[in-house]
Protein backbone atom coordinates (compact mmCIF):
# COMPACT_ATOMS: atom_id res chain seq x y z
CA UNK A 1 0.00 0.00 0.00
CA UNK A 2 1.91 3.26 -1.58
CA UNK A 3 0.39 6.25 0.52
CA UNK A 4 0.75 9.70 -1.35
CA UNK A 5 1.42 13.06 0.42
CA UNK A 6 -1.90 14.52 -0.05
CA UNK A 7 -3.88 11.35 1.01
CA UNK A 8 -2.02 11.34 4.11
CA UNK A 9 -2.90 14.55 5.22
CA UNK A 10 -6.68 13.83 4.08
CA UNK A 11 -6.36 10.85 6.31
CA UNK A 12 -4.61 12.17 9.51
CA UNK A 13 -6.99 15.44 9.43
CA UNK A 14 -10.34 13.20 9.41
CA UNK A 15 -8.98 10.83 11.47
CA UNK A 16 -8.21 11.59 15.12
CA UNK A 17 -6.41 8.38 15.98
CA UNK A 18 -4.61 8.98 13.08
CA UNK A 19 -3.17 12.11 13.78
CA UNK A 20 -2.15 11.60 17.24
CA UNK A 21 -0.14 9.25 16.46
CA UNK A 22 1.51 11.01 14.02
CA UNK A 23 2.22 13.95 16.41
CA UNK A 24 3.15 11.70 18.99
CA UNK A 25 6.44 10.12 16.70
CA UNK A 26 7.14 13.30 15.40
CA UNK A 27 7.77 13.88 19.03
CA UNK A 28 9.40 10.90 19.92
CA UNK A 29 11.70 11.38 16.85
CA UNK A 30 12.67 14.68 18.04
CA UNK A 31 13.31 13.67 21.82
CA UNK A 32 15.58 10.59 19.84
CA UNK A 33 17.13 13.34 18.21
CA UNK A 34 17.92 15.64 21.28
CA UNK A 35 19.15 13.03 23.32
CA UNK A 36 20.50 9.79 21.72
CA UNK A 37 22.36 11.65 19.13
CA UNK A 38 23.88 13.63 21.46
CA UNK A 39 25.53 10.63 23.04
CA UNK A 40 26.55 8.60 20.41
CA UNK A 41 29.04 12.34 19.50
CA UNK A 42 29.87 12.65 23.01
CA UNK A 43 33.34 11.73 22.47
CA UNK A 44 34.74 13.91 19.75
CA UNK A 45 33.41 16.87 22.34
CA UNK A 46 35.32 15.20 25.06
CA UNK A 47 38.58 15.12 23.13
CA UNK A 48 38.18 18.73 22.25
CA UNK A 49 38.17 17.28 18.64
CA UNK A 50 35.07 19.67 17.82
CA UNK A 51 33.15 22.23 19.59
CA UNK A 52 29.85 21.43 20.87
CA UNK A 53 28.22 23.75 18.42
CA UNK A 54 30.28 21.99 15.62
CA UNK A 55 29.45 19.28 17.14
CA UNK A 56 25.67 19.49 16.95
CA UNK A 57 26.02 21.12 13.63
CA UNK A 58 27.46 17.95 11.92
CA UNK A 59 25.21 15.28 14.28
CA UNK A 60 21.94 16.86 13.38
CA UNK A 61 22.89 16.63 9.14
CA UNK A 62 24.68 13.33 9.84
CA UNK A 63 21.26 12.52 11.51
CA UNK A 64 18.81 13.41 8.44
CA UNK A 65 21.19 11.91 5.95
CA UNK A 66 21.63 8.39 7.60
CA UNK A 67 17.97 7.65 7.67
CA UNK A 68 17.47 9.51 4.30
CA UNK A 69 20.21 7.22 2.39
CA UNK A 70 20.01 4.10 4.40
CA UNK A 71 16.27 3.76 4.19
CA UNK A 72 16.55 4.18 0.50
CA UNK A 73 19.31 1.09 0.60
CA UNK A 74 17.66 -0.81 3.25
CA UNK A 75 14.57 -0.64 5.50
CA UNK A 76 15.01 -4.00 7.47
CA UNK A 77 15.12 -1.95 10.67
CA UNK A 78 11.95 -0.58 9.89
CA UNK A 79 10.23 -4.08 8.42
CA UNK A 80 11.50 -5.50 12.07
CA UNK A 81 9.61 -3.21 13.75
CA UNK A 82 6.76 -3.62 11.29
CA UNK A 83 6.44 -7.06 11.44
CA UNK A 84 7.45 -7.89 15.25
CA UNK A 85 3.72 -7.80 16.19
CA UNK A 86 0.39 -8.26 15.41
CA UNK A 87 -2.44 -6.20 16.55
CA UNK A 88 -5.15 -8.30 14.93
CA UNK A 89 -7.06 -8.49 11.86
CA UNK A 90 -9.05 -5.44 12.39
CA UNK A 91 -7.28 -2.22 11.42
CA UNK A 92 -9.52 0.20 13.63
CA UNK A 93 -8.85 -2.23 16.95
CA UNK A 94 -5.21 -2.06 15.10
CA UNK A 95 -4.89 0.96 15.29
CA UNK A 96 -6.22 2.31 19.01
CA UNK A 97 -3.19 -0.61 20.20
CA UNK A 98 -0.44 1.47 18.01
CA UNK A 99 -1.64 4.64 19.93
CA UNK A 100 -2.07 2.53 23.45
CA UNK A 101 1.94 1.69 22.73
CA UNK A 102 2.78 5.25 21.63
CA UNK A 103 1.04 6.59 25.01
CA UNK A 104 2.78 3.86 27.00
CA UNK A 105 6.27 4.88 25.70
CA UNK A 106 5.66 8.46 26.70
CA UNK A 107 4.42 7.77 30.64
CA UNK A 108 7.16 4.84 30.76
CA UNK A 109 9.34 8.13 29.94
CA UNK A 110 7.75 10.22 32.52
CA UNK A 111 7.87 7.61 35.19
CA UNK A 112 11.72 6.63 34.36
CA UNK A 113 12.33 10.24 34.93
CA UNK A 114 10.74 10.87 38.30
CA UNK A 115 12.32 7.90 39.55
CA UNK A 116 15.81 8.33 38.04
CA UNK A 117 15.30 4.95 36.60
CA UNK A 118 17.98 4.20 33.51
CA UNK A 119 15.81 3.62 29.99
CA UNK A 120 16.33 2.84 26.35
CA UNK A 121 13.79 5.05 23.96
CA UNK A 122 14.40 2.02 21.74
CA UNK A 123 13.81 -0.80 23.84
CA UNK A 124 10.74 1.27 25.13
CA UNK A 125 9.37 1.28 21.82
CA UNK A 126 9.94 -2.35 21.64
CA UNK A 127 8.21 -2.92 25.11
CA UNK A 128 5.15 -0.52 24.55
CA UNK A 129 4.30 -1.94 21.29
CA UNK A 130 4.07 -5.75 22.32
CA UNK A 131 2.53 -4.93 25.69
CA UNK A 132 -0.47 -3.25 23.62
CA UNK A 133 -0.46 -5.99 20.98
CA UNK A 134 -0.72 -8.96 23.89
CA UNK A 135 -3.39 -6.69 25.40
CA UNK A 136 -5.57 -6.73 21.96
CA UNK A 137 -4.97 -10.57 21.33
CA UNK A 138 -4.76 -11.78 24.61
CA UNK A 139 -2.21 -14.75 23.52
CA UNK A 140 1.32 -15.31 22.26
CA UNK A 141 0.00 -15.19 18.88
CA UNK A 142 0.58 -11.00 19.22
CA UNK A 143 4.37 -11.59 18.61
CA UNK A 144 5.92 -13.07 15.63
CA UNK A 145 8.85 -14.42 17.51
CA UNK A 146 10.79 -14.79 14.24
CA UNK A 147 11.01 -10.86 14.48
CA UNK A 148 11.04 -10.11 18.15
CA UNK A 149 14.38 -12.98 18.33
CA UNK A 150 16.30 -9.72 16.59
CA UNK A 151 15.92 -7.72 19.76
CA UNK A 152 17.84 -10.61 21.60
CA UNK A 153 20.37 -10.88 19.26
CA UNK A 154 20.22 -6.80 19.31
CA UNK A 155 21.10 -7.05 22.84
CA UNK A 156 23.90 -8.94 22.57
CA UNK A 157 25.19 -6.66 19.97
CA UNK A 158 24.83 -3.87 22.44
CA UNK A 159 26.79 -5.10 24.92
CA UNK A 160 28.83 -8.49 24.32
CA UNK A 161 29.63 -7.23 20.69
CA UNK A 162 30.13 -3.53 21.78
CA UNK A 163 32.47 -3.84 24.32
CA UNK A 164 34.48 -6.24 22.36
CA UNK A 165 34.81 -4.70 19.34
CA UNK A 166 35.35 -1.53 21.38
CA UNK A 167 38.38 -3.40 23.08
CA UNK A 168 39.74 -5.14 19.89
CA UNK A 169 39.36 -1.75 18.40
CA UNK A 170 41.67 0.27 20.84
CA UNK A 171 44.30 -2.67 21.00
CA UNK A 172 44.83 -2.74 17.21
CA UNK A 173 45.06 0.98 17.05
CA UNK A 174 48.09 1.03 19.85
CA UNK A 175 49.81 -1.94 18.10
CA UNK A 176 49.91 0.17 14.32
CA UNK A 177 51.01 3.29 15.93
CA UNK A 178 53.11 1.70 18.98
CA UNK A 179 56.25 4.22 17.41
CA UNK A 180 54.25 6.96 16.02
CA UNK A 181 54.96 10.40 17.92
CA UNK A 182 52.08 11.24 20.18
CA UNK A 183 52.35 14.50 18.10
CA UNK A 184 51.65 12.92 14.60
CA UNK A 185 49.29 10.21 16.27
CA UNK A 186 46.84 13.52 17.52
CA UNK A 187 46.97 15.04 14.15
CA UNK A 188 46.15 12.08 12.45
CA UNK A 189 43.40 10.96 15.19
CA UNK A 190 41.96 14.71 15.70
CA UNK A 191 40.57 14.28 12.10
CA UNK A 192 39.80 10.37 12.14
CA UNK A 193 37.67 11.00 15.25
CA UNK A 194 35.62 13.48 13.20
CA UNK A 195 34.84 11.31 10.77
CA UNK A 196 34.35 8.43 13.31
CA UNK A 197 32.06 10.38 15.23
CA UNK A 198 30.35 11.66 11.91
CA UNK A 199 29.75 8.00 11.27
CA UNK A 200 28.08 7.20 14.27
CA UNK A 201 25.49 10.23 14.08
CA UNK A 202 24.86 8.65 9.89
CA UNK A 203 23.95 5.22 11.75
CA UNK A 204 22.22 6.18 14.55
CA UNK A 205 19.97 8.40 12.10
CA UNK A 206 19.82 4.94 10.01
CA UNK A 207 18.97 2.68 12.97
CA UNK A 208 16.58 4.86 15.56
CA UNK A 209 14.77 7.05 12.73
CA UNK A 210 13.69 3.33 11.19
CA UNK A 211 11.90 2.46 14.24
CA UNK A 212 10.19 5.41 14.60
CA UNK A 213 9.31 6.07 10.90
CA UNK A 214 8.19 2.40 10.83
CA UNK A 215 5.29 2.86 13.58
CA UNK A 216 4.22 6.12 11.92
CA UNK A 217 3.45 4.60 8.66
CA UNK A 218 2.54 1.55 10.31
CA UNK A 219 -0.25 4.02 11.88
CA UNK A 220 -0.95 5.66 8.61
CA UNK A 221 -0.92 2.60 6.73
CA UNK A 222 -3.77 1.27 9.05
CA UNK A 223 -5.80 4.47 8.97
CA UNK A 224 -5.80 3.75 5.48
CA UNK A 225 -6.93 0.44 5.48
CA UNK A 226 -9.64 1.65 7.63
CA UNK A 227 -11.05 3.72 5.17
CA UNK A 228 -10.51 0.89 2.52
CA UNK A 229 -11.49 -1.95 4.36
CA UNK A 230 -8.45 -4.16 4.17
CA UNK A 231 -6.04 -5.73 6.10
CA UNK A 232 -1.87 -4.44 6.45
CA UNK A 233 0.13 -7.00 5.05
CA UNK A 234 3.53 -5.10 3.61
CA UNK A 235 5.28 -1.74 3.98
CA UNK A 236 6.23 0.71 1.90
CA UNK A 237 8.03 4.16 2.39
CA UNK A 238 7.21 6.81 0.22
CA UNK A 239 9.64 9.26 0.22
CA UNK A 240 8.13 12.11 1.97
CA UNK A 241 7.93 10.08 4.87
CA UNK A 242 11.69 9.07 4.85
CA UNK A 243 12.16 13.10 4.58
CA UNK A 244 9.67 14.15 7.40
CA UNK A 245 11.08 11.98 9.46
CA UNK A 246 14.31 12.53 8.47
CA UNK A 247 14.61 16.53 9.40
CA UNK A 248 12.94 15.79 12.19
CA UNK A 249 15.55 13.79 13.87
CA UNK A 250 17.90 16.82 12.59
CA UNK A 251 15.65 19.04 13.81
CA UNK A 252 15.64 17.17 16.89
CA UNK A 253 19.18 17.11 17.45
CA UNK A 254 20.09 20.57 16.45
CA UNK A 255 16.83 22.23 19.24
CA UNK A 256 18.35 20.07 22.08
CA UNK A 257 21.76 18.10 21.87
CA UNK A 258 23.75 21.14 23.10
CA UNK A 259 23.19 20.73 26.53
CA UNK A 260 22.91 17.22 26.26
CA UNK A 261 26.49 16.81 24.85
CA UNK A 262 28.08 18.83 27.07
CA UNK A 263 26.69 16.98 30.15
CA UNK A 264 27.87 13.65 28.45
CA UNK A 265 31.22 15.18 27.39
CA UNK A 266 32.02 16.85 31.15
CA UNK A 267 30.97 13.36 32.99
CA UNK A 268 32.82 11.38 30.47
CA UNK A 269 36.04 9.68 31.14
CA UNK A 270 38.88 11.89 30.00
CA UNK A 271 39.93 9.85 26.83
CA UNK A 272 42.75 10.25 24.32
CA UNK A 273 42.33 10.77 20.72
CA UNK A 274 42.67 7.72 19.10
CA UNK A 275 40.71 6.20 21.91
CA UNK A 276 37.60 8.74 21.28
CA UNK A 277 38.28 7.09 17.50
CA UNK A 278 38.28 3.55 18.64
CA UNK A 279 34.84 3.97 20.30
CA UNK A 280 33.24 5.89 17.92
CA UNK A 281 34.67 3.50 14.79
CA UNK A 282 33.58 0.31 17.08
CA UNK A 283 29.88 1.73 17.56
CA UNK A 284 29.72 2.52 13.77
CA UNK A 285 30.88 -0.81 12.71
CA UNK A 286 28.08 -2.74 15.60
CA UNK A 287 25.49 -0.44 14.71
CA UNK A 288 25.99 -0.52 10.65
CA UNK A 289 25.98 -4.18 11.33
CA UNK A 290 22.40 -4.07 13.07
CA UNK A 291 21.21 -1.59 9.95
CA UNK A 292 21.90 -4.31 7.20
CA UNK A 293 20.77 -7.03 8.97
CA UNK A 294 17.47 -5.90 10.47
CA UNK A 295 18.01 -5.90 14.27
CA UNK A 296 16.86 -3.14 16.56
CA UNK A 297 19.56 -1.85 18.87
CA UNK A 298 19.41 1.08 21.42
CA UNK A 299 22.79 2.96 19.73
CA UNK A 300 23.36 4.84 23.20
CA UNK A 301 24.18 1.71 25.11
CA UNK A 302 26.37 0.47 21.79
CA UNK A 303 28.27 3.64 21.90
CA UNK A 304 28.44 3.05 25.98
CA UNK A 305 29.40 -0.62 25.53
CA UNK A 306 31.74 0.70 23.16
CA UNK A 307 33.70 2.80 25.68
CA UNK A 308 34.04 0.29 28.29
CA UNK A 309 35.12 -1.90 26.28
CA UNK A 310 38.15 0.77 25.48
CA UNK A 311 38.39 1.38 29.34
CA UNK A 312 38.66 -2.31 29.75
CA UNK A 313 41.35 -2.35 27.33
CA UNK A 314 43.85 -0.47 30.19
CA UNK A 315 42.36 -2.37 33.00
CA UNK A 316 39.07 -4.44 34.08
CA UNK A 317 38.83 -2.25 36.58
CA UNK A 318 38.61 1.02 34.10
CA UNK A 319 35.20 -0.24 33.74
CA UNK A 320 33.14 1.94 35.67
CA UNK A 321 30.33 -0.33 37.82
CA UNK A 322 28.03 1.90 37.88
CA UNK A 323 27.59 2.17 34.39
CA UNK A 324 27.22 -1.54 33.87
CA UNK A 325 24.43 -1.66 36.27
CA UNK A 326 22.75 1.08 34.51
CA UNK A 327 23.03 -0.83 31.64
CA UNK A 328 21.48 -4.21 33.29
CA UNK A 329 18.98 -1.91 34.90
CA UNK A 330 17.92 -0.49 31.54
CA UNK A 331 17.16 -4.01 30.08
CA UNK A 332 15.22 -5.29 33.38
CA UNK A 333 13.44 -2.39 34.06
CA UNK A 334 12.36 -0.58 30.21
CA UNK A 335 10.81 -4.46 28.72
CA UNK A 336 8.35 -5.36 31.51
CA UNK A 337 7.79 -2.03 33.02
CA UNK A 338 6.84 0.01 29.63
CA UNK A 339 5.48 -3.45 28.09
CA UNK A 340 2.76 -3.40 31.46
CA UNK A 341 1.19 -0.01 30.35
CA UNK A 342 1.04 -0.54 27.21
CA UNK A 343 -0.91 -3.72 28.13
CA UNK A 344 -2.84 -1.88 30.21
CA UNK A 345 -4.03 1.02 28.12
CA UNK A 346 -4.39 -1.26 25.04
CA UNK A 347 -6.74 -3.81 27.39
CA UNK A 348 -8.61 -0.54 29.16
CA UNK A 349 -9.26 0.76 25.22
CA UNK A 350 -10.06 -2.86 24.64
CA UNK A 351 -12.86 -3.29 26.82
CA UNK A 352 -14.42 0.41 26.41
CA UNK A 353 -14.87 0.26 22.41
CA UNK A 354 -14.65 -3.64 21.63
CA UNK A 355 -16.73 -5.02 24.39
Amino acid sequence: MTISFEYFITLATTNPVVFAIVILILGDIIINGATDAPNAIATVVSTRCLTPNQAIVMAAFMNFSGLLVMTLITSKVANTIFHMVDFGDDPAMALVGVAAGMVAIILWGGVAWVFGIPTSESHALIAGLTGAAFGLQGSFDAVNMSEWVKVIYGLVISSVMGIGVGWLTVKAIRLIFNNVSRRTANSIFTGAQIAGAAGVAFMHGAQDGQKFMSIMMLGVTLGAAQLAGTNVESLTFPLWVILVCSLTMGLGTGLGGKRIIKKVAMEMVSLEKYEGFAASLASTLCIGLAVFTGIPVSTTQVSGTALMGVAASKSVKALKLDAVQELVLTWVLTFPGCGLIGFLFASAAKFIFYR
